[in-house]
């Protein structure tokens, strides 16, 4: 009896782990490099990634949970799945380039639980030649007609010890700012919460970055250490901790991205969040025109010595609007003055209060003129609203400002990514582009690909930046350089840039007005071109410009591109970028704390000559840092250049084909 019963076990056993292991789902990229394996076992899904034959994702967990039935993982069984190649060509307005190409294979595969429940749900694959992602698509089915998920708890098991590059939140309601943790993964901080993107430097030299792409109707992820394996958290909606999406079916959660690559420069260049969202929603785009603003909150409102008395008035607005016209400056932002907002309030400290109402200015400010005269000058108005004073009264103001000709605005202090404020600022890109006003979110979550889709959108924060010079001197060049490895891997990133009393960290002071910036003068200028930023501030006080060196660049260069190209780089130390423009190209460089030469080809140029503009850190830089060399220079694509960038210091290049 015995040996029939160890028998019969052992059969079971046998059948049990055969049933599981013989449904195995490949996905490999148009050119071979990444593969992408989703299989089931007795515990639910899991997959796993290789890239070049090197193993980056080991054996990893896909769970969603669900108030109904709990969590998705019962006695699982993959149903028929197809491969197809996808070729998508696209245009966009903002973005690192104008035109983008993508091929990628997709498959989608058909899951259903064998017991309890019996729920379906399907999970859609994409590898690109830059990338693999994943999302669940929830059908609609019997009794099962609306859902309400508790969370996804997806794992990334990776491989080999990365060293990451993070930036950990300690809750879900952050402005997204902080300076980022750089630690092998092993010794991360444990369940606490990290940002995405988040940055993953293999051994072999390989890297990947993990976020999401096409956030809609859904809450906002992160990752956390658990357990030693990272795994994805969502966002709760407000007021309680269990639910964190509300939907009714069919649904489906955004694009969980792995942004795959061998140089780390291929992950800055990468469409793959574009190319996961939905296509552009608007016919006529003839109305959106990036360009680089004015921020006057950012030096303090400073005028010089004038006959009227400034505040939140016409006087006042029209001397930057007039400044804007001469020396090309696209648009104005109006927004405060004295503290006080431009628009009625009768909170303090920029909290709306009882009364607040962006649809009236406050006495005193005739915004119709401001907004006249702009228009008579070629300069558009911009301004800045508190989105809880906004929303309420969302219809009445847009209505408004479109009627006075107002361009665009920024909504600031939103401070969270639940699936309720992802629905607001969705509504907010679909009314603004009804009254042809374009967008900048502040005090908001990551970008998630979604510029392709509502390209009035032009930037958004959600990054440590320069705001803070007013009050503190934690931006540093070593907090600069991180950025672009992680959070600008999402999008449009705003800085407030533009800053031209700089400083090291000797001669540094916090100033609330006029503030000064640390890292050198080539350093700020840089800034322009490294980061991705449809809307460039130009944010110091007008006199501060006029008549000094690199101001001239300042004025030229563009907000957008037709493409872009990492020309040197190493992770978290320095970064050199060129980013084309019609026939011209701009390099940026900039560097941490540390000195660095740089040697980058010019083999991506097009046949012909260039006259090259060069602006460098000067000798004494280290004791004058607003000081540089302007130079000009003849190279072709068969030059090399020899960048020497200072402590703190960058490097910023116009190159124009002459013939």
């Amino acid at each position: 009896m015995s040996i029939i019963r160890h028998a019969f076990c052992a059969v079971l056993l046998f059948v049990s782990i055969t049933s599981y292991a013989a449904k195995i789902v490949n996905l490999s990229s148009p050119d071979g490099k990444i593969k992408f394996s989703l299989s089931t076992d007795q515990h639910g899904l899991f997959y796993k990634v290789t890239y070049k034959g090197k193993l980056m994702v080991d054996n990893s967990r896909l769970n969603i949970s669900f108030k109904e039935g709990g969590t998705f993982n019962n006695d699982l069984i993959l149903g028929k799945s197809k491969q197809e190649r996808m070729i998508d060509d696209y245009d966009l307005i903002i973005g690192k380039t104008s035109k983008v190409h993508s091929e990628c294979n997709r498959v989608t595969i058909p899951v259903n639980e064998q017991s309890g429940a019996k729920r379906s749900l399907s999970i859609e694959v994409k590898v690109f030649n830059d990338g693999a992602a994943f999302r669940y698509l929830l059908p609609e089915q019997h009794q099962w007609k609306s859902v309400e998920i508790t969370d996804e708890l997806n794992t990334f098991n990776l491989a080999g010890n990365p060293e990451v590059t993070t930036l950990l939140r300690e809750n879900f309601t952050t402005s997204h700012e902080g300076i980022y943790t750089k630690a092998k993964l092993n010794d991360l901080k444990a369940d606490t919460l990290m940002d995405l993107p988040a940055l993953f430097e293999f051994p072999n030299g390989n890297y990947m970055a993990i976020t999401e792409a096409a956030l809609l109707d859904y809450a906002g992820m992160y990752l956390i250490k658990h357990n030693g394996v990272l795994e994805s958290r969502l966002s709760p909606l407000p007021g309680q901790t269990d639910i964190k999406v509300k939907a009714t079916l069919p649904h489906s959660s955004p694009w969980r991205v792995m942004m795959i690559g061998d140089r780390v420069g291929a992950l800055i260049e990468s469409n793959i969040l574009t190319t996961l969202s939905p296509p552009c929603k608007f016919k006529d785009v003839s109305w959106i025109k990036p360009g680089k603003t004015t921020f006057p909150w950012w030096n303090g409102n400073a005028i010089p010595d004038t006959s009227f008395a400034p505040g939140n008035n016409y006087e006042t607005n029209m001397y930057y609007v007039n400044w804007c016209a001469k020396y090309g400056i696209d648009y104005h932002s109006v927004v405060e003055y004295g503290l006080h907002e431009w628009y009625v309030n009768d909170g303090a400290g920029f909290q709306p209060g009882a009364h607040a109402d962006p649809s009236k200015a406050v006495p005193g400010l005739d915004m119709q003129a401001v907004c006249d005269s702009a228009k008579k000058r070629g300069v558009g108005i911009r301004v800045w609203i508190h989105w809880k004073a906004l929303y309420p009264k969302l219809d009445e103001t847009f209505t408004q400002l479109e009627k006075w000709g107002v361009s665009g605005l920024m909504c600031d202090f939103m401070d969270r990514d639940d699936q309720e404020m992802v629905n607001i600022q969705t509504e907010i890109l679909e009314k603004t582009a009804q009254h042809k006003l374009h967008i900048q979110f502040h005090g908001a979550y990551k970008p998630t690909g979604l510029s392709r889709t509502y390209p009035n959108e032009f930037t958004r924060e959600g990054t440590l930046n320069y705001e803070n010079d007013k009050w503190n001197d934690i931006v540093t060049p070593d907090a600069d350089i991180n950025i672009p490895f992680t959070r600008m891997l999402a999008g449009s990133t705003d800085y407030h840039l533009g800053g031209f009393h700089a400083a090291n960290k000797n001669t540094f002071k916090v100033h609330y007005t006029r503030p000064y910036v640390l890292g050198t003068r080539c350093h700020m200028l840089a800034m322009y071109v490294v980061l991705e930023n449809a809307l460039g501030m130009v944010c110091d006080a007008p006199d501060v410009y006029i008549g000094q060196p690199g101001f001239e660049f300042l004025q030229q260069v563009p907000t957008t591109w037709d493409e872009t190209k990492v020309i040197a780089a190493k992770a978290g130390k320095y970064l050199a970028i060129a980013r084309r423009k019609g026939t011209d190209w701009y390099i940026g460089a900039i560097t941490d704390h540390d000195s660095v030469t740089l040697t980058p080809k010019l083999d991506f140029l097009s046949n012909g000559n260039y006259r090259a503009e060069v602006y460098s850190d000067a000798k004494d830089v280290e004791q004058y840092p607003d000081h540089l060399i302007e130079e000009t220079r003849d190279l072709t694509k068969a030059s090399t250049l020899n960048m020497t960038l200072a402590k703190g210091g960058g490097q910023v290049i116009r190159l124009r084909l002459v013939k």
